[in-house]
C-alpha cells in the first residue's frame, strides 16, 4: 500500500506518514515500489498502528478495497470470495470477530469450509481454495460483513470484478426505485423473474413483497453470483434458480412462466439479435426495428408471464415516442398489454440526465375483458398544497434519445460498477414518490371504468385516442391540466396567498443575509491544530454512529418493521425538513433515536452538490429515529460545541479529504478534521455557521417560493382562467394597444 492510503486508513495527513518513517526506527520498512514511490505491506503497518493505538479510520469497504487491490489484478480472489460473503452472513458478529482473530492457516481453513456450504444456486459455484496471499482479504471481507453488512461486503467484490472485466456503464436500479416497482405486481405475486438481474436489487425487493420463487438471468458471470448470493442473504427461505447468459438469444428458462415480471433492461443495445430472431414467437405484438432493443425485451417479458401476469419494466423516455417503434407500440395499446406509464424525475436513476420510465403491462386473458384506457402518471411533477381545483406543476418528459446508461454491457442487465446507490437516489424522496403512484394505480385498477384521475399528475386516456399517427406515451403529454380543469377563483385565491408568502419570505431573507459583524481575520488566514473525528471519538469528546448501507438490516429477507416515530432521512438533513422518512428508511440500528444537539452528517453525495452536508439536530427531530445514509455524531457539550462541529465538518475541502469517489462521494466520518479551539471561541464559530445555516435555508425557501409561483402564473395565464393586471393607469406603463 501506499502512503496515501496509510494516510487514510490512519484518519491522519500525509505529512504525519511522513512524519512517523523518520521519527520511528520500527515503522515498517517498504516491502516493494521505488525509493521515491514505496510500497508497504499492508499487515504491518496495520500491526504497526495498533501497536501505538492508531484504530482504523478508514470505513470497512474501504479496508476491503484496500486488501483486494493489494493482490493486483488476474489474482481471481473477489470471485474465491464471493461464497464466503454467504457464509459469513449466517454469522454472528462474535463468531465472525472469533474467526478474524484466528491465525491465518486456521482462517483460511475455516474459510474454505464454511464457503463449500454454499447452496447450489450460485451460477458456476465450485469448490473454493484461498491460498497464504488471500488472508489479508478473507481477514478484511470479515471485518466489512460484521460491521457494515453482507451487502456491502457483496458489492465491493462484485465492484471489483467489474472493473478487473472492464464491465463499465452498469448500474444498480436504487433500493427506492426497486420497492416502487415491486409494489405495482399484484400482492399475491410468488413467482418472479428478471431476465436481465444484474445485481438482484429488483429480485429482492419482491421477495420483500412476498415472493417465494425467484428466477433471473444475466449475461455476465460476477453478476449472476451477485444475486444469487444476494438472494441467499436477503430470501433465505426463498426458492431461486439464477442462470449466466443472454436471455435473448439463450433464454435459460424458456418453458417457465411467472406470475410477474420485474426488469431493468440495457438500452440502446443494437447487437441483440435482430436478425437472427427475426421470426422468434416471441414477438406477439410485431418484430422489434433493429434499433428498439427495449421493445424486444418488453415481449421477451410478456411471453415469461401467465395470462393476467404482471411485468413492471424500467424504460427510456425515448421509447414512448420514437417513430421506429410506434407500430409495436400500438399493438401493445391496441391488444390491451400497456396498462399504464409513469414518467420519473431526471437524477431518480442512472443515467442521471434523463427521465427514465415504468411501464406497467399484463399478459392479457383470453376471453378477458377489453382494456378501454391506458393510465398515465407524471412522477417528474411535484404536487403542490393548494386550493381544490388548482393544477398541480409538472416537468417536462424528456425528448431526447435513448441512453445505453443501463447497460454498456449487453444484457447484463443494470448493476453497478460503482458504490451502491447514486446520491440523488439516496437523497430523492422515494416514499412521498411511492405514495403518489401507488395511489394513482390503485383507484385506477380498482375501478378502471369510473377513475377520474387527477389533473396534472394522473390521468386514463382512452385506447381509441392513443392510435394517431404517432402513438405517443409520454406522460407530460396526457396529464397536463386543461383549462376545464382549473378553477378561476380557486387559482386567484392561490396567487394571492403565494405573493404574500414570497413577501414574507424575501424580508426574512433580507435578515439573514445581514452583513453585519464580519470582519477579516487579518493578513492571512487562521492557521490551527486539528484532529480527526476518529481522534475526538477515541478521546471521549463525541460518538459517532456509522451509516450503513442498504441490506444491512433484515438482512434475513425480513420486511420493513413497522415504527411509530419518523426517521430523519439524508433528504431531511439536506432540505432542513423535519423527519419525514418511514420503515423503509431505517438505519441499520434501528433502535438509535436522534436527540436535539447531534450533528448528521450526510454518508453520500453528488459531485458539486450544493446541499447542505451538515445539520445541527432540534427540537422538532429529538425522538426521531436514524435513516440510511446518515452518520450520527453525539458531542460532549462541554467540551465540542455541535454547530462549530457541524460548520467544519461540513466543509468542502473537509468533506473532499474524507471521500471516495467521484460521481458518488461517500464520506468516511472517521477522516474528517477539526480545529481544537476552546469551547468559548467554539461558540463563537458555531453561532456564525448557524447563521449561515439560516442563510442557506431561507434562500431555498424563497427560490421554492419564487418558482411556485411563477408557475402558478403561467399556468394561469396560459390557460386561459387568469387576466393580466390593468397597467394602463400605472405610471410609466407602455400603451400596448397596438399589440
Amino acid at each position: 500500500m501506499t502512503a496515501a492510503e496509510i494516510s487514510r486508513i490512519a484518519g491522519v495527513t500525509r505529512a504525519t506518514v511522513s512524519n512517523w518513517r523518520r521519527r520511528h526506527d520500527d515503522f515498517p520498512a517498504p516491502s516493494a515500489g521505488t525509493e521515491s514511490s514505496p510500497l508497504y505491506d499492508l499487515s504491518a503497518v496495520q500491526a504497526w498502528l495498533r501497536g501505538r493505538g492508531h484504530t482504523s479510520a478508514a470505513s470497512p469497504t474501504e479496508e476491503l478495497r484496500t486488501a483486494l487491490r493489494l493482490l493486483g489484478p488476474g489474482s481471481g480472489v473477489a470471485t474465491r470470495l464471493f461464497p464466503l460473503v454467504a457464509a459469513a452472513s449466517r454469522r454472528t458478529q462474535e463468531e465472525l470477530a472469533e474467526l478474524a482473530a484466528v491465525p491465518d492457516d486456521q482462517l483460511l481453513t475455516r474459510a474454505e469450509k464454511a464457503a463449500g456450504e454454499l447452496p447450489a444456486t450460485v451460477p458456476e459455484a465450485e469448490p473454493v481454495h484461498y491460498g497464504p496471499d488471500d488472508a489479508g482479504a478473507v481477514r478484511a471481507l470479515l471485518g466489512c460483513v460484521r460491521e457494515a453488512g453482507a451487502q456491502a461486503a457483496l458489492d465491493v467484490l462484485a465492484e471489483r470484478e467489474l472493473d478487473e472485466g472492464a464491465a463499465s456503464g452498469v448500474y444498480q436500479t436504487p433500493e427506492g426505485l426497486a420497492r416502487l416497482m415491486a409494489r405495482l405486481l399484484p400482492a399475491d405475486v410468488s413467482r418472479v423473474l428478471d431476465p436481465a438481474c444484474g445485481s438482484g436489487t429488483l429480485l429482492a425487493a419482491a421477495a420483500r413483497q412476498g415472493a417465494r420463487e425467484l428466477f433471473g438471468q444475466d449475461s455476465l458471470p460476477v453478476q449472476g453470483r451477485r444475486t444469487a448470493v444476494r438472494l441467499l442473504i436477503a430470501a433465505p427461505e426463498a426458492e431461486t434458480a439464477i442462470r449466466v447468459g443472454d436471455s435473448l438469444r439463450a433464454d435459460a428458462f424458456p418453458d417457465v412462466t411467472v406470475d410477474a415480471v420485474l426488469c431493468n433492461p440495457p438500452f440502446a443495445d443494437r447487437d441483440w439479435g435482430h436478425d437472427e430472431l427475426a421470426y422468434d414467437p416471441r414477438w406477439a405484438y410485431g418484430v422489434p426495428p433493429r434499433f428498439e432493443s427495449e421493445l424486444a425485451w418488453v415481449q421477451h417479458a410478456l411471453a415469461h408471464l401467465e395470462p393476467g401476469g404482471h411485468a413492471v419494466m424500467l424504460l427510456p423516455p425515448a421509447l414512448a415516442f420514437r417513430s421506429s417503434g410506434r407500430r409495436v407500440r400500438a399493438e401493445l395499446i391496441r391488444g390491451g398489454a400497456l396498462r399504464a406509464v409513469v414518467s420519473l424525475p431526471a437524477r431518480a436513476a442512472y443515467p442521471l440526465h434523463i427521465g427514465l420510465q415504468i411501464w406497467v403491462l399484463q399478459r392479457p386473458e383470453p376471453g378477458g375483458t377489453d382494456r378501454a384506457t391506458v393510465l398515465f402518471i407524471d412522477g417528474e411533477g411535484e404536487q403542490r398544497d393548494g386550493a381544490a381545483g388548482t393544477p398541480s406543476a409538472t416537468g417536462t418528459a424528456t425528448a431526447g434519445a435513448s441512453s445505453r446508461g443501463g447497460s454498456r454491457s449487453r444484457r447484463s442487465g443494470p448493476s453497478t460498477s460503482a458504490p451502491t446507490s447514486s446520491a440523488s437516489a439516496a437523497s430523492f424522496d422515494w416514499a412521498g414518490l411511492t405514495e403518489r403512484v401507488l395511489g394513482q394505480w390503485a383507484a385506477f385498477t380498482t375501478a378502471p371504468d369510473t377513475y377520474a384521475g387527477e389533473p396534472g399528475v394522473a390521468r386514463a386516456v382512452p385506447v381509441v385516442d392513443l392510435l394517431d399517427d404517432v402513438v405517443d406515451v409520454t406522460p407530460a403529454r396526457h396529464v397536463r391540466a386543461t383549462a376545464a380543469d382549473i378553477d378561476p377563483a380557486a387559482l386567484t385565491r392561490r396567487v394571492h396567498d403565494l405573493h404574500d408568502q414570497l413577501a414574507e419570505q424575501v424580508a426574512a431573507l433580507a435578515s439573514a443575509s445581514a452583513t453585519g459583524g464580519w470582519q477579516p481575520s487579518g493578513a492571512s488566514a487562521r492557521e490551527w491544530r486539528t484532529a480527526t473525528v476518529s481522534d475526538l471519538a477515541r478521546g471521549g469528546a463525541l460518538t459517532v454512529l456509522r451509516a450503513a448501507p442498504p441490506g444491512t438490516r433484515g438482512s434475513k429477507g425480513s420486511t420493513a418493521p413497522t415504527v411509530d416515530r419518523p426517521v430523519l432521512t439524508a433528504q431531511d438533513v439536506s432540505t432542513g425538513n423535519p423527519p419525514s422518512g418511514g420503515a423503509a428508511d431505517l438505519h441499520a440500528d434501528a433502535a438509535q433515536p436522534v436527540a436535539a444537539g447531534d450533528v448528521l452528517v450526510r454518508a453520500v453525495a453528488g459531485s458539486g452538490n450544493e446541499s447542505a452536508m451538515t445539520r445541527v439536530a432540534d427540537d422538532r427531530d429529538a425522538g426521531a429515529l436514524l435513516g440510511q445514509h446518515v452518520h450520527l455524531l453525539r458531542p460532549d457539550p462541554a467540551r465540542l460545541d455541535p454547530w462549530f462541529l457541524a460548520g467544519f465538518l461540513g466543509a468542502d475541502d473537509n468533506i473532499a479529504s474524507a471521500s471516495t469517489g467521484t460521481t458518488l462521494v461517500h464520506v468516511t466520518p472517521g477522516r474528517l478534521r477539526v480545529p481544537l479551539l476552546p469551547l468559548e471561541e467554539q461558540r463563537r464559530y458555531g453561532e456564525a455557521f448557524r447563521r449561515v445555516y439560516e442563510l442557506r435555508a431561507a434562500v431555498r425557501r424563497t427560490a421554492d417560493l419564487a418558482a411556485d409561483t411563477a408557475a402558478t402564473l403561467t399556468t394561469g395565464l396560459t390557460a386561459g382562467v387568469l387576466l393580466p393586471p390593468d397597467t394602463r393607469d400605472t405610471p410609466g406603463a407602455q400603451d400596448s394597444r397596438s399589440v
